[in-house]
């Protein structure tokens, strides 16, 4: 049995899937079941989610693909199909988040929707689909930190065994995937306290990108920009600078939000 896919699913020899594919799957799984339940406790029916992931999620795993081929292109410079290996892993979050963003910017502009309001409805699902999705990165055995050669510290959580080096390394995903569990907690707290238009995309990019900026400065397979300046630890950066810039900006006065009056509202 394979560590990396089920093989022979249903019986049938040669199907197999991939664990990084299930865990990422079950990470969108989740995350839409998430913001269709805070769709319709705001007042609007599942189909925003549903009709807006139809556009999200392809943009998402191409951009995501793109951003980390990017920055990899010299490992797929002489077999360019390996483009399409995407179960093999080299998904970026960042890359993710950005086809993301766009894509709402396109839903919105077409349904005549709030942007800030659709960004608050699925942040936290984005967040809760991070945190699942780091789990991929442990089954491909990938996204781990520098080695560990104090045997006392050899141990999960603070440690991965990497069989394929046959040592041990910080648990890099795993400590990203609990930061990301307590930013969802603390997203949803919020959602609760106030109703600030904004303000939980402002606590993501602060309360991701300072994580992201630290725990990527432990990580052995950052993708850099030149030099020693690692593109995700400069993107961290700028999101931080961003959600305080935008929370400063969302305290002070009240972002206007047009009212909807469309297919997407839940008239029950």
């Amino acid at each position: 049995m394979s560590r990396f896919a089920i093989e022979n699913l249903f019986g049938m020899k040669g199907f197999n899937i991939a664990w990084y594919g299930v865990i990422i799957g079950l990470g969108i799984l989740l995350g839409v079941v998430l913001a269709c339940y805070r769709a319709n406790k705001s007042g609007y029916e599942s189909d925003l989610i549903f009709d807006f992931m139809i556009i999200a999620l392809p943009v998402a795993i191409i951009c995501a693909r793109l951003y980390y081929v990017s920055f990899e292109w010299e490992a797929y410079a002489n077999n360019p199909l390996k483009i399409f290996a995407i179960r093999e892993g080299g998904l970026a979050i960042y890359g993710g988040v950005i086809g993301g963003f766009l894509s709402a910017i396109v839903f919105c502009k077409i349904n005549k929707f709030s942007l800030l309001k659709l960004i608050d409805l699925v942040i936290p699902s984005l967040v809760l689909g991070q945190a699942i999705g780091r789990w991929g990165n442990f089954m491909n055995q990938e996204a781990y930190g520098e080695l560990i050669t104090n045997t006392k510290l050899q141990f999960f959580p603070y440690g991965v065994y990497i069989k394929a080096v046959s040592e041990w390394h910080q648990a890099t995903f795993f400590y990203e995937s609990m930061w990301n569990i307590i930013l969802l907690i603390l997203l949803l707290i919020i959602a609760r306290k106030t109703k600030k238009n904004g303000i939980l995309l402002a606590t993501y990019f602060i309360g991701y990108g300072l994580g992201r900026l630290i725990i990527e400065g432990f990580r052995t397979d950052s993708l850099y920009l030149f030099g020693n300046i690692r593109v995700s630890q400069m993107l961290s950066l700028l999101l931080v600078i961003g959600g305080c810039i935008l929370a400063r900006f969302i305290m002070k006065r009240k972002i206007p939000v047009n009212d909807y009056n469309g297919k997407y509202l839940n008239h029950k």
